[in-house]
């Protein structure tokens, strides 16, 4: 395993990606609420919060954007990804090799989701075999978008299923792995304990309350997860720099939600 606490995808050993590959997963309606997202020069120019330590997005928007950006930004290259046009059982297509994403885009991090449970979870397990082995070639981080999904899977938000994903990425030779929120602190923990030694990321999911959000990033600090990959909470929100002044103060100060919320500092 690849130690990442001093590597460009990290910052004080805490991680804070920006997740920008929605418009291929999603499509237009995740920059609807906020139509100035939909540019990805705006998220860029978010990216560039001295928060974000790695800004994820597939191929196209990078090989367009990134060489503006690449002083002040670190990309983790989004390797694979399957449109919500899709309707057939949960896979993810791959759109780009560790090789052009480390060598042609500048990419100091590479990301594969993988859909445990799915029908299609042998193939895209022996695709991330591929993409770790190259990726300790070039010694660029791994990280896992790992989310249970399929007809195997009855619950993909539960304790149990969402450590089982955290395992997964240990098992398999993630760096880091971005799971589900299990729902507490407690859960947390636990899914954390499944990981270890390789680093949790909350994934940061539809947008919600300014408050509600931030006690759960506090939680899963506490927890002894590595931080958050956090893309429409930022970036749907109207002040995306503000927010992320806020979730830098939980993630690297150790500072409450409420302490955040009213711009103080952390507590010794």
């Amino acid at each position: 395993m690849r130690p990442i606490d001093d590597a460009p995808l990290s910052r004080d050993g805490k991680v804070l990606v920006l997740a920008y590959d929605h418009g291929i997963e999603h499509g237009p309606v995740d920059f609807d609420p906020q139509p100035e997202s939909a540019d990805p020069e705006h998220v860029f120019d978010v990216a560039t919060h001295p928060a974000v330590t790695a800004l994820a997005t597939g191929k196209g928007v990078a090989e367009a954007y990134y060489p503006s950006y690449e002083d002040d930004v670190s990309l983790l290259s989004k390797l694979n990804g399957t449109s919500n046009l899709w309707m057939g059982e949960p896979d993810s297509a791959l759109n780009c090799s560790v090789e052009y994403a480390v060598e042609e885009l500048g990419a100091e991090a590479v990301g594969f989701t993988v859909y445990g449970g799915s029908n299609h979870e042998v193939e895209m397990f022996e695709e991330f075999r591929g993409i770790q082995e190259a990726a300790r070639s070039y010694d660029v981080p791994v990280v896992m978008w790992s989310y249970p999904r399929g007809q195997g899977i009855k619950n993909d938000t539960s304790e149990s299923t969402i450590a089982y994903a955290a395992r997964l990425g240990l098992e398999l030779g993630a760096d880091v792995t971005k799971v589900k929120y299990p729902g507490s602190k407690a859960a947390m923990e636990r899914v954390c304990e499944m990981a270890a030694p390789s680093k949790v990321l909350m994934s940061g999911g539809s947008k919600t309350d300014d408050r509600a959000f931030l006690e759960q990033v506090e939680a899963v600090v506490d927890a002894g997860a590595g931080g958050l990959a956090v893309g429409r909470n930022v970036w749907q929100r109207e002040n995306p720099h503000a927010f992320l002044d806020a979730l830098e103060q939980v993630i690297y100060e150790g500072a409450s939600a409420e302490e955040a919320l009213r711009g103080e500092p952390a507590r010794a």
